[in-house]
């Protein structure tokens, strides 16, 4: 990764392959520019970014518009970036995918607390509609997923994925929640020129590549079970398990004091839900003054935990990779949402730069999530993401 200098860090792509770079330049329409002009805009079907929350948007926004005029561009605000040059904080990363391979269409849904259901499914139904159309140029044997990003703090991933993946079909729905470092005070997605709040949107991208959608975490159940007494599934605060107050019942089953609990102790041992015969990850987000505790997804009342417990994520990464390529062949780019807790326990462990160095040899570009979306589910405490063959 560059430092203070304004030209961009850019991957070496296959022929004809997905495009990538990144910059770390303090100035944001610096930075934004160096990343667009590198991947040359004009030549694409569409462009993935993911944009440090450090930045003036506005400023970065204007760079990307003036070099990307009719070039579709959608992106979201970010917890640390993963590059060609492994994982890191503070930049700007872009994704560019070919014309001549590819097709992207956007579409946005804005005003997230008076979202309609029936309204979102007619609308993506034309979504598939126009994107298969146009793809048709492509071929007839291609493959399809659709990009999911969402405003990280808006509490409506779980209505959202549940909905768009209904009327998508058989087209799998991928994405994250957008990131502000650990502030957890504004997140922003990018669209048509923008960088928006209470926002989501959805991209189908249709390729002649072989492309397939993934989620792994390095979590298992363990043998301590827990059982939600007291919750707000809207404002996702759970205020009560096994009927004691959240943050103090929570503290005594991991064994630690309630004093302690924070970001790195909520990584390490988070919650479990079983659901369809596969446990999922309910990560924490914060232990409130109150006692309640905060999750990055909706808890209701009567729910059943299982504290989870760190399997090796270097192996469960190798095999993850290796499955991929077993599915599709050689592998051009991998698209990552990761979980920014997963990035936390990985510094915490000291294990930040072996995770990082897989990522470069396995051609993986994302960004550190609040969440992540796979399919129907809002999931936490995953590195989920899109990979796409040579």
């Amino acid at each position: 990764m560059i430092g203070k200098m304004a030209r961009a860090t850019a991957s070496s792509p296959t022929p004809s392959g997905v495009r990538t770079a990144s910059s770390s330049e303090d100035d944001p329409q610096k930075a934004a520019a160096a990343v667009i002009d590198a991947i040359d805009p004009q030549s694409l079907a569409g462009i993935l970014l993911f944009c440090s929350s450090r930045y003036e948007l506005d400023e970065a926004a204007r760079a990307i518009n003036r070099r990307c005029e009719n070039v579709p561009v959608i992106g979201c605000t970010s917890s640390g970036e993963i590059t060609a040059t492994g994982l890191t904080e503070s930049s700007i990363t872009a994704i560019g995918f070919p014309a001549e391979d590819f097709t992207l269409h956007p579409m946005r849904f804005e005003d997230l607390d008076h979202f309609d259901g029936i309204e979102a499914h007619q609308r993506v139904r034309r979504l598939i509609a126009d994107a298969t159309a146009d793809s048709a140029r492509l071929g007839p044997e291609g493959s399809r997923a659709a990009l999911f990003l969402v405003d990280g703090l808006s509490h409506r991933e779980e209505m959202l994925a549940a909905t768009l993946q209904e009327a998508l079909g058989e087209v799998p729905l991928i994405g994250g929640s957008s990131g502000d470092g650990m502030a957890f005070k504004q997140t922003f997605i990018f669209h048509q020129g923008q960088f928006r709040r209470d926002a989501a949107l959805v991209a189908v991208l249709s390729s002649r590549r072989p492309m397939t959608v993934f989620r792994a975490q390095h979590y298992a159940p363990g043998e301590i079970k827990m059982v939600i007494t007291g919750a707000d599934p809207v404002q996702r605060i759970v205020t009560e398990i096994n009927a004691r107050p959240a943050a103090e019942e929570y503290a005594r089953l991991i064994g630690v004091a309630e004093s302690d609990l924070n970001l790195h102790v909520f990584a390490s041992r988070p919650p479990m839900v079983r659901a369809g015969g596969e446990y999922f990850v309910r990560s924490i987000q914060t232990a409130n003054p109150d006692g309640s505790l905060t999750f990055y997804c909706a808890i209701d009342e009567g729910i059943v935990l299982t504290l989870g417990e760190s399997i090796d994520v270097i192996a469960n990464l190798q095999t993850l990779f290796g499955d991929l390529r077993t599915q599709i062949g050689p592998i051009d780019r991998i698209i990552g949402f990761d979980c920014v807790l997963n990035r936390i326990e990985a510094e915490q462990r000291q294990m930040g730069r072996r995770i990082s160095q897989l990522l470069i040899d396995n051609r993986v570009v994302g960004f550190n999530s609040y969440g992540e979306q796979y399919h129907g589910l809002h999931v936490n405490q995953t590195f989920s993401g899109l990979a796409i063959g040579r």
